[in-house]
């Protein structure tokens, strides 16, 4: 694509060189050569950028400031670089040439397959199923009875598909992720000891646009449905329970384990290795630090904290992160004005 070409989809205002400068691809500013675009966020990023051998760079409006650079050099000033060279990056990526079906795939009766797709070595398709156009299906992956699965998804090799899982399109589900198995609930008979399986006959729906990392899982609904919705993006290692809703844009960062019949809403934020116990609700907006717990039904909100949006929520159980650390300090005195010897003696 030309430079020109990029500014007229993305927008940004082109402040030096010329609009039809062929852009090939994204680089990091050190390495990138005569058709890489490269971005900066600050003045010293700038003056690395702009020192560099890229085709082009796009910053913060007034951000080269007096730094010199070759006049040849294009550069477009945007108000959120990173997001501008992120979407760059997308519409310069190579298109994926379809490959059809491999013929060491097996694909059961009934099955649907849409324009332009890609069945890779050792796939299997169970029955009554349906791929949308452009999809791209890798090595190894199993995909069960009455799964449907839209436009444009890539599913990477080994990933499982249990029967009834319905993706929406753009969805991509990274090596390993197990979509749609049998949630964790069990009855517990007080005579005997012994557990009989609650029934787990849900069904899974990933909306659009959603990203499962590598090796994580996802559990169908017992009853009803477990649901991610448009946009969140899911990490590597990160486990979901059966019957939760996990609200829209949402980032669910590796080792996070979300218990069953659990709410998140629009736009939280869980970093990584949050547990979350069954029936809690995570208000939108939420952000949940590294290691923080959620005890099981507690709601937790950014209203009922008192806190603007965008405050750390941490610990177990969870709380403000100022709050935390007024009593980390607190503590941390308390031990140092304790005599030594006079520990547990009340």
């Amino acid at each position: 694509m030309s430079l020109g070409e990029l500014i007229e989809v993305l927008g940004g205002k082109l402040v030096q060189g010329r609009p039809d400068m062929v852009i090939a691809g994204v680089d990091d500013p050190k390495s990138a050569n005569g058709l890489d675009l490269v971005f900066a966020e600050d003045a010293a990023g700038a003056t690395i950028a702009l020192s560099g051998g890229a085709a082009a760079v796009v910053l913060k409006p007034g951000c080269a400031g007096t730094s010199s650079w070759s006049p040849l050099m294009g550069i477009v000033e945007a108000d959120h670089p990173r997001l501008w060279f992120s979407r760059a990056a997308k519409l310069l990526a190579l298109p994926h040439t379809p490959t059809g079906v491999h013929p060491t795939a097996v694909i059961g009766a009934h099955v649907e397959l849409g324009e332009n797709i890609s069945v890779g070595p050792g796939v299997y398709i169970d029955q009554v199923v349906t791929i949308g156009a452009g999809t791209r299906i890798e090595a190894g992956v199993v995909i069960g009875q009455y799964v449907s699965i839209g436009k444009d998804c890539h599913i990477y090799p080994r990933a499982v598909l249990y029967p009834g899982t319905t993706l929406g399109d753009r969805v991509l589900v990274h090596a390993g992720a197990v979509l749609g198995a049998d949630g964790f609930g069990y009855v517990r008979d007080s005579k005997t000891g012994a557990y009989t399986q609650f029934p787990q006959q849900g069904t899974l729906a990933i909306e659009d646009d959603v990203e499962v990392g590598a090796n994580s899982t996802i559990d169908r609904g017992a009853l009803t449905e477990t649901r991610v919705r448009r946009g969140t993006k899911i990490d590597n290692l990160v486990h979901i329970g059966h019957n939760c809703d996990i609200g829209e844009d949402v980032i669910l960062v590796t080792g996070t384990g979300i218990s069953g019949s659990c709410t998140v809403g629009k736009g939280a934020v869980i970093a990584g290795q949050v547990g979350i116990g069954d029936h809690a609700h995570i208000g939108p907006g939420v952000i949940l630090g590294g290691q923080a717990g959620v005890l099981s039904g507690k709601t937790v909100t950014n209203e009922a904290f008192g806190v603007k949006p965008g405050t750390v929520l941490w610990g177990t159980p969870a709380r403000p992160l100022p709050q935390v650390l007024r009593e980390i300090a607190i503590v941390s005195r308390m031990a140092r004005r304790t005599p030594r010897g006079k520990e547990g003696n009340g």
